[in-house]
């Protein structure tokens, strides 16, 4: 009896699962690679692992919206979705001139590999 609690609890967690795996991922990507472009791309994983957290920490089982009517209830807080829209927008705004400032980059350097950027910004 005690195992299949734990088993359930284990299934019922998976969003957990896909947040540690998505952070992971992000950060591995952005400490990791050399190249700039990946580098976003690690940042943006990151970022969606840090959405899911919210998404997951706001969600409230037979939760109805914000919207109060006769006999309604419990209701589910607007905060964190409004937080995760503004970060939503935040994170492309970013990811736009992140992008933009690689291909200025690349057209005055034609490489995007940190390293070799870091010996010619010494030479």
């Amino acid at each position: 009896m005690n195992e299949l609690l734990q088993l359930d609890l284990l299934a019922s967690r998976y969003n957990y699962y896909a947040v540690v795996l998505l952070l992971g991922i992000g950060l591995y990507t952005v400490v990791e690679s050399p190249n700039l472009v990946k580098k976003v791309i690690g940042m943006n994983v990151f970022q969606t692992g840090i959405f899911l957290f919210f998404i997951t920490l706001a969600y409230r089982t037979g939760g109805n919206p914000p919207v109060v009517t006769e006999g309604g209830g419990p209701y589910v807080s607007p905060l964190p979705h409004v937080l995760i829209l503004t970060a939503i927008v935040v994170g492309v705004s970013l990811t736009a001139v992140a992008l933009a400032l690689i291909v200025r980059i690349y057209s005055e350097y034609g490489t995007l590999d940190e390293e070799t950027l870091e010996q010619l910004y010494y030479d």
